[in-house]
């Protein structure tokens, strides 16, 4: 399908045709990227996915321990108004 770059404000843009956007499942925020000199638009990446199974892993590998060699003496904050849920 052949499209045409028009002019968008100061910027430019593709219109993108609905059976396009149908076919590819792409709504709201996307990725884009140049790869191997052509635009590749692709479903924007959800922050921390996957992270929960990675860290199933690490504790099963005993991988999950803290990575400062000490631990910070507690602050008078952490004495009276912190509480942990």
């Amino acid at each position: 399908m052949r499209a045409r770059i028009i002019r968008i404000g100061n910027s430019q843009g593709v219109r993108i045709p609905k059976a396009l956007l149908e076919e590819s499942g792409l709504s709201g925020d996307v990725d884009m990227a140049v790869r191997d000199g052509a635009l590749v638009i692709s479903p924007a990446g959800r922050p921390r996915l996957g992270w929960d199974d990675a860290f199933r892993r690490m504790a099963v590998h005993a991988d999950d321990a803290l990575l400062d060699a000490e631990t910070p003496l507690p602050t008078a904050f952490d004495e009276e108004s912190w509480e942990w849920k």
